[in-house]
C-alpha cells in the first residue's frame, strides 16, 4: 500500500524511558500507522529481549544509540527493535522493553502514514501476532 508520509521530529530526555515516551507521543498524537525513521542518543540502562529468548538482558553503563527501528500504533501498540554499542564498540541488539533510561538525549524522527491502520493480529504462519495493514 502506497501512501503519503507526515513526518514528526522530537527529542526525549535524560532518564526517560525510551518505549515509554515513544509510545505515549504515539497515544498522544493518535498515529495509527507509523514508523521510526531515525535515531540517535545515548542511554545508562538498557532493556532488550534478544532473538528467541523469553528473558530480558538487562545492561548499566554507558552505551550510545547506534539503531532504532520499528512499527508504532495507537491502535495496537509499537513493535521495536534497538541496537546499542558500548564504550568498547560492542553492539548488541533486541526487541525494546520498558527499562531503556536515556543519559543525555535520544532525538528521533517518526514517520505517521495518515490513511492507514496497522494492526497486530495471530498469524497462521508464526502462531504470534504479526502486522495486519488496513486503510484508514
Amino acid at each position: 500500500m502506497q501512501d503519503s508520509a507526515k513526518f514528526h521530529a522530537l527529542r526525549f530526555l535524560p532518564g526517560e524511558d525510551v518505549k515509554v515516551e515513544i509510545e505515549k507521543f504515539v497515544k498522544s498524537q493518535d498515529i495509527k500507522a507509523g514508523s521510526i525513521v531515525s535515531a540517535v542518543g545515548s542511554l545508562t540502562e538498557v532493556s532488550l529481549r534478544f532473538a528467541n529468548q523469553e528473558q530480558l538482558t538487562n545492561l548499566k553503563g554507558h552505551f550510545e544509540v547506534v539503531s532504532l527501528s520499528g512499527m508504532v500504533s495507537s491502535v495496537s501498540g509499537s513493535h521495536l527493535h534497538m541496537s546499542v554499542s558500548d564504550g568498547k564498540g560492542k553492539t548488541v541488539g533486541g526487541h525494546i522493553k520498558e527499562g531503556n533510561k536515556i543519559y543525555t538525549t535520544l532525538e528521533l524522527v517518526i514517520a505517521e502514514y495518515p490513511s492507514l491502520v496497522f494492526k497486530r493480529e495471530k498469524c497462521e504462519f508464526s502462531g504470534y501476532n504479526e502486522l495486519k495493514v488496513y486503510p484508514e
